[in-house]
């Protein structure tokens, strides 16, 4: 199945038709666009003889992912790896915790590829719950930082080696530095509007991006010292990756493993953090209200910690407020360079919206840094509780 252009008729039957490719029990009766992610296209199937029964039908963008069937075998190493030697030791009492598991081809592969060599994969549907866009409140906050705390934990005995790196250089802000000075130094196309270049949000950006470059890594430095160390990582443990129980409000799931890969939990730490503090979202306008919001923080790592403390090292505390501050400011970077790019990379309503999205976390980044000292102060009162 290619792109989209029919009527919603044809896209519909377009997609059970891939649907079907896949070895998921039943008739599938409806196929509808899931999620806000801004890479890949994902739908929820639902089946005829019980519409409870339902699973995830993503298409993989290979714009992003150029080997596909390496997000598959990491998702394998993964579900392997829990499964064999956390399933029963690391449960909770009295909590739910569930993976979401590969549905096969009916060919026998773990994914599909249609005439047009676009490549979908399946999973299965988590019950009973759902995911968020933003944080509701402080309990929301501390089941998110519980459901990654825990993923690491889960994870953090599984050899790095054991997974491919499906996104090279995916968080290491010194390439997207590199990257932004490629573009910045191409000859842009004449049709490309002038606002691209000259606009005082422009302007703003590149003085933005200009007075951190120094500092930008931070991260990849502490590496080159051996003060921090690659691990397992989501990859991407935003809001709308935590699945929340629709009746307890527990953290059930941690969903989207298309980044699962070697990485610093800095990555993972400061993306959530990120994601979550920031309580009016990635998508809003209202660029002046934009604010790290520190109590969302606290309950954030004391979930986390909780879950976490028993592989975290001293230089693992050392560097959490420069995660949080980093990935903001390297989040922006990437959305700003798109939209200097043309908008080639992210998902977008209209030709501002990757400019509107870097001036969000410009302005998180600013409220980060007006609050070091106290996002420093719980960090030191978690390393110690």
């Amino acid at each position: 199945m290619g792109q989209v252009h029919a009527n919603s008729l044809d896209v519909s039957m377009a997609l059970r038709s891939v649907a079907a490719q896949f070895a998921f029990v039943g008739e599938v009766v409806a196929v509808e666009r899931y999620g806000s992610g801004n890479v890949n296209d994902t739908f929820l199937v639902t089946l005829a003889s019980d519409p409870r029964e339902k699973a995830i039908l993503q298409k993989v963008n290979q714009q992003v992912f150029r080997r596909p069937e390496l997000i598959i075998l990491n998702m394998r190493a993964f579900m392997e790896h829990v499964g064999a030697t956390h399933a029963a030791s690391s449960a909770t009492p009295g909590r739910r915790w569930e993976t979401p598991d590969i549905i096969r081809a009916k060919n026998g592969a773990d994914y599909w590829r249609d005439p047009e060599n676009n490549f979908w994969r399946m999973t299965t549907f988590v019950q009973g719950a759902q995911t968020y866009d933003t944080i509701r409140d402080r309990h929301h906050a501390g089941e998110i930082g519980y459901a990654l705390g825990r993923f690491h934990s889960l994870i953090s005995d599984l050899p790095v080696e054991s997974l491919y790196d499906t996104l090279e250089g995916f968080h290491v802000t010194p390439r997207y530095l590199a990257h932004y000075d490629a573009v910045m130094a191409a000859a842009f196309p004449a049709a490309v509007d002038s606002r691209r270049h000259s606009s005082a949000e422009v302007k703003y950006a590149h003085d933005f991006v200009a007075a951190r470059r120094a500092w930008a890594s931070v991260l990849e430095d502490a590496v080159q010292r051996g003060e921090l160390t690659l691990r397992p990582i989501h990859g991407d443990p935003k809001v709308n990756n935590i699945m929340i129980d629709d009746v307890t409000g527990q953290a059930v799931s941690v969903i989207d493993l298309d980044t699962l890969k070697p990485g610093l939990v800095h990555y993972d730490i400061g993306d959530c953090l990120r994601s979550c503090c920031n309580p009016l979202g990635e998508e809003t306008e209202a660029f002046d209200a934009v604010r790290f919001e520190t109590d969302l923080c606290q309950a954030i790592l004391e979930g986390y910690l909780g879950e976490a403390r028993h592989f975290m090292t001293g230089k693992d505390y050392d560097y959490i407020y420069d995660a949080v501050r980093l990935i903001a400011f390297e989040l922006g970077l990437r959305f700003f360079t798109d939209y200097l790019e043309g908008n080639v990379y992210f998902k977008t309503k209209d030709a501002e919206h990757n400019l509107r999205r870097a001036l969000v976390q410009f302005r998180l980044t600013e409220s980060i840094e007006a609050q070091a000292d106290a996002i420093r102060a719980i960090v030191a009162a978690q390393r110690h509780p």
